[in-house]
């Protein structure tokens, strides 16, 4: 578990909808906030937060987010490997890439990769495009990454006999 309080972070509003509740009276609406939060050195935390207001909804977002916080490894400003992260139908292929190429991302996987600290990295959306479901599966993608320090210590082995 992270402590969120000992870390400088800074949060992202990715989507906000409406959402519909039909009662005997009518529609009620709400709304629904997807919120990305990182210190920009390898923790980010997503949160879902939903009120009668929107601001609210990004308050509570906002918490959910800092409770949920993960570690993720930075090599170079880039990636340690290729992956792929699946949540839904959403699909995210994440590939590292030189010096100097930037932030290649569209949509809201690029919010994910901006907070956790990333430099050069290319992404692509194979399944859909739904922000929630790229969100969650881009997260999935940097959770499951090990570098080459992870796997040596895994082997009981020494870094450069895995390289």
């Amino acid at each position: 578990m992270i402590d969120a309080s000992t870390l400088d972070l800074q949060e992202k509003v990715v989507t906000i909808n409406r959402v519909a509740k039909v009662v005997k009276g009518g529609r009620t609406f709400r709304f629904s906030a997807l919120v990305v939060v990182g210190d920009g050195a390898g923790h980010i935390g997503v949160g879902n937060g939903k009120a009668a207001e929107v601001p609210d909804a990004i308050k509570k977002a906002i918490e959910d987010a800092k409770k949920n916080i993960v570690e993720v490894p930075i090599v170079n400003d880039t990636i340690p490997h290729e992956a792929i992260g699946n949540f839904g139908s959403g699909k995210v292929l994440l590939k590292p890439a030189g010096e100097g190429t930037g932030l290649i991302s569209g949509g809201a996987a690029r919010a994910v990769l901006e907070l956790a600290g990333y430099k050069n990295i290319r992404t692509k959306n194979l399944g859909s495009n739904n922000p929630r479901n790229a969100v969650y599966a881009t997260l999935e993608a940097l959770t499951n990454m090990k570098t080459a320090e992870m796997v040596a210590n895994l082997r009981g082995k020494k870094v450069e006999e895995i390289i």
